[in-house]
């Protein structure tokens, strides 16, 4: 059986550069890939974008900004754990746990930089728009097939890797520059929209930027258009979930979603000891109560998650595993029930509906005023008939939406690219503020 191998999987080399990197002692390139990310616009502008309860008064509720440093810190405890195992049975090509952990935390860091304002209302309000306004069909008749797919199953992933690959350091030759094996990690769904991927990963115009990416790394092809996914991939996916069904949890409780009483139970399910639920009596309040229950759960569970991924590595790198790991492991049972008490009572309570609703509202809304002048715009540009003052006017609003490098695609397919990196880079306050202006409510 055809299996991918960590000495490749670990590649040091850096998308775009032309050079193989290499594993240093004194700093590792996972740490430089950490802190480039660390230290971009786009990452900063995830403190004002919505995790679970958008644009929220209460400083303690989680943003994007927050909740993405909480799963990188959680990665790096997975991806360390994992590598232990991994270093002492495999050749590495010079790489440590630390540097492998260190890949998990870069990747994790980064895993919600695609993400469109107030949510993923943004993802489906975009999908929504292109399928059905009549500006969106319009432009779908100017584009391929495949171009189109990339719009209808558009996705925050595909627009993370971009960010990262091309958006970020614009000037260079993939972007950012980071490693490939943080890159591969990065994946979760390593395909474009055509592929039988559930989800699209890469967009059509950065899909050579990912096959670099997949080379480098020696993964396994998955059909057309498609990878089987980097093993570290499932770990950044563990570190992802056990952030998000317990801080969300306890962030409920804060505001006033569950009560502590169902809090506790459910986590002292999970971590099963004695000793925690004689010690959490002795604390003097609710907060500080879940507080101590949240930090010995995601323990229990990192632990329960690398084990998991060590009793299926051989699965993994056959690419034949596909279950997330947090619906292998023996609290996977207590961890649904968190899931569906968070979708049924958290993700839908009213409060979080009214605002992700109007969010939907909202990226439709800059979708139908810009799309039409943008394309008024462009075809004045090739000749036709001259654009209208509205669009003048509100094309006057837009920045420069002008990528470095040629285009590839359908003039079409471009721009709405290009407009969809300018949505989703923005904040939530941004995106408000904008529209506001754009219906004349404030100016």
């Amino acid at each position: 059986m055809t299996s991918m191998q960590w000495k490749n999987l670990l590649s040091p080399h850096r998308l775009g550069s032309g050079e193989p990197g290499r594993i240093t002692p004194e700093r590792s390139p996972f740490q430089r890939d950490f802190d480039r990310i660390v230290f971009s616009g786009s990452f900063r502008r995830l403190q004002d974008k919505t995790q679970v309860f958008p644009l929220s008064g209460n400083d303690y509720v989680r943003t994007r900004l927050t909740h993405s440093l909480e799963t990188s810190s959680i990665a790096r405890s997975l991806g360390t754990a994992a590598g232990v195992f991994i270093c002492r049975e495999f050749d590495t090509g010079g790489a440590h746990p630390s540097d492998i952990g260190a890949a998990a935390a870069a990747a994790a860091l980064a895993h919600d930089i695609g993400n469109p304002p107030l949510g993923h209302a943004g993802e489906e309000a975009i999908r929504d728009w292109f399928e059905n306004s009549a500006v969106g069909r319009e432009m779908q008749d100017e584009m391929t097939l495949p171009e189109q797919a990339d719009f209808r199953k558009y996705d925050g992933n595909a627009q993370g890797f971009r960010i990262l690959a091309r958006l970020e350091m614009p000037d260079h030759v993939g972007g950012m520059q980071l490693t490939c094996a943080t890159l591969g990690t990065f994946a979760k769904y390593p395909g474009s929209a055509t592929s039988r991927l559930k989800k699209c990963g890469v967009f059509q115009q950065d899909f050579a930027l990912f096959a670099e990416v997949a080379e480098s790394c020696g993964m396994l092809p998955d059909g057309d258009a498609a990878w089987h996914r980097h093993p570290l991939s499932f770990l950044l996916e563990a570190a992802d979930d056990i952030a998000y069904l317990t801080v969300d949890f306890e962030d409920a409780l804060r505001m006033g979603l569950i009560e502590y009483g169902e809090l506790e139970r459910l986590f002292l399910e999970i971590i099963d000891s004695e000793h925690s639920r004689e010690y959490v009596n002795t604390l003097p309040s609710p907060p500080r109560k879940a507080e101590f229950l949240r930090a010995r759960a995601i323990g229990v569970l990192v632990r329960a998650a690398a084990d998991q991924f060590i009793a299926r590595h051989d699965e993994l790198l056959a690419g034949t595993w596909k279950t997330p790991l947090t619906e292998a492991i023996p609290q996977r049972e207590t961890l649904a029930r968190i899931r569906e008490r968070s979708v049924t009572n958290i993700y839908n309570h009213r409060s979080v509906a009214e605002v992700v609703g109007a969010g939907f509202e909202l990226v439709t809304g800059m979708l139908d005023a810009f799309m039409p002048c943008l394309n008024e715009l462009a075809r004045e540009q090739s000749g036709g008939r001259r654009a209208s003052c509205r669009s003048r006017r509100i094309g006057a609003m837009l920045p420069d939406l002008a990528v470095p490098g040629v285009c590839t695609g359908t003039p079409a397919y471009c721009r709405m690219l290009r407009m969809l990196d300018y949505i989703s880079g923005m904040s939530d306050h941004y995106a408000v503020s904008l529209y506001q202006k754009l219906k004349g409510i404030s100016l």
